[in-house]
């Protein structure tokens, strides 16, 4: 469920029409109508500097704008042509899509640590008897240079940066930058465990921190409750 703000001021005229419009981007896509709201004065740090009203979906301004220094009345450019003082349906319905969108491909992220935890994990598993087994596959590949131990470090070092990147990506429509800190840290304990001090411990200490600040990234995020004085009772 995306993350939906409406900041406004009290003595906004257009208030009623832009909580309407929301009511009906909503329905539009077959969510339930739910968001907060925010007086200008009163907005969290990441929702300040816009006029009002002005919609938020998962932190981002519906109309694509930018936060400013000063708040006033805002205008937006009608589907027709001219101004309005509304963002309209369409735009709401679109930043309600792409936030949906970018929530479904949570889960797929979260894949993104497996390369690297089966860089840092095969070499450890795999008995001397393995090895002829695993030579044979990466040379069926084009790839035998990867059995060599030198080129191991750079390998799972490229596999962490990937899931880093993974938790890094839209990080501040998601858990925030959380999980990518203990992904970074979780990578740190891999290399380290593996390369410089041998332990099997630190290495699979570090793995399962990856795979934590991986679901922790993907996990879904409480829904907010509709406002009881928005909604119409209709």
């Amino acid at each position: 469920m995306p993350t939906v703000e409406l900041i406004y001021d009290r003595q906004c005229p257009n208030v009623t029409q832009a909580r309407a419009n929301l009511l009906e981007a909503f329905a539009e896509v077959q969510l339930p109508a739910r968001w907060s709201e925010h007086l200008i004065e009163e907005a969290p740090a990441h929702a300040r500097g816009y006029g009002s009203p002005t919609i938020l979906v998962d932190g981002q301004d519906v109309a694509g704008a930018s936060p400013g220094e000063e708040s006033s009345c805002r205008l937006y450019e009608a589907a027709g042509g001219g101004v309005t003082g509304v963002p309209q349906v369409s735009q709401i319905a679109a930043a309600l899509r792409r936030a949906q969108a970018a929530d479904r491909g949570g889960w797929r992220l979260s894949l993104a640590v497996l390369p690297g935890i089966g860089a840092a994990m095969l070499p450890k598993l795999a008995c001397p008897a393995c090895w002829p087994a695993y030579a044979g596959f990466l040379s069926s590949l084009g790839l035998p240079f990867l059995i060599e131990s030198a080129w191991l470090l750079p390998l799972t070092a490229a596999f962490l940066l990937v899931a880093n990147a993974a938790l890094a990506f839209r990080a501040r429509t998601r858990r925030g930058y959380g999980p990518l800190g203990a992904g970074i840290a979780a990578s740190a304990v891999v290399l380290l465990g593996k390369f410089a001090f041998d332990s099997d411990v630190a290495m699979y200490a570090g793995l399962g921190l990856l795979v934590a600040a991986s679901l922790w990234n993907s996990w879904p995020r409480r829904r907010l409750e509709a406002c009881p004085s928005c909604v119409p009772s209709k």
